[in-house]
């Protein structure tokens, strides 16, 4: 396969590229970002993109790929509606939008959260934005999408994440997460996980659109 990220620079983006440097049925990974991952492989090339809703000057360099893993992503905490409608639902549109145009065939892959709300009614803002991203998602012309809403997440092999405070408490509750996956599969999976997952399902397919947690780990 050819793959392409956003959101690489992320914790569960840095999880997933991972996984697909080291999964030898990858052939080439492109990332798409603001800024460079700092990885060096040689079936990894990056692309510097500032403008994350026009694509219109790379376009000739995302044609031909198999699979899109969208793990592109901000917390709502602290942010008004409209700001994280725009960074949630409009970035991840006019990416998906792009893609499906340039690469009908393609696997569509979106990293949402657990809880997300599909009806777009509920009362927490982030969720019904989520679930208006997720339902938008489904209806692009790719070959397949799917919805990945993972809860909480264990960093494993050096992902980290950008948030400071978060990160924080990952470095102090570290030795706690093994044990917590195996005891709450359903509640806690890891980035390693996540990757592995979103590759098979690219390959294979998956029976839902929409993975829960516990799907996820079942991969």
């Amino acid at each position: 396969m050819q793959v392409i990220i956003f959101g690489a620079t992320g914790m569960v983006g840095q999880g997933v590229l991972r996984e697909c440097l080291v999964d030898a049925g990858i052939a080439r990974v492109l990332v798409v970002g603001r800024s460079p991952t700092g990885v060096r492989n040689a079936k990894l090339t990056e692309i510097i993109h500032d403008n994350f809703l026009d694509y219109s000057t790379i376009e000739a360099q995302l044609t031909g790929f198999d699979a899109c893993f969208f793990c592109l992503g901000v917390s709502s905490i602290g942010m008004s509606e409209q700001r994280y409608r725009h960074l949630t639902y409009d970035l991840t549109l006019a990416a998906a939008t792009t893609l499906a145009r340039l690469n009908p065939q393609m696997v569509f892959t979106y990293v949402t959260g657990a809880s997300t709300d599909s009806t777009e009614q509920g009362s927490r803002m982030w969720a019904r934005i989520k679930g208006k991203t997720e339902n938008d998602l489904l209806k692009l012309p790719f070959r397949a999408a799917y919805m990945f809403r993972p809860g909480a997440i264990q960093p494993l092999h050096g992902a980290r994440s950008k948030t400071v405070w978060v990160q924080a408490v990952y470095s102090a509750t570290g030795p706690l997460w093994s044990v917590l996956r195996r005891l709450s599969p359903r509640l806690v999976t890891s980035t390693e996980q996540i990757g592995r997952a979103m590759i098979r399902v690219a390959r294979e397919g998956y029976p839902r659109k929409v993975l829960e947690m516990e799907d996820i780990n079942s991969l």
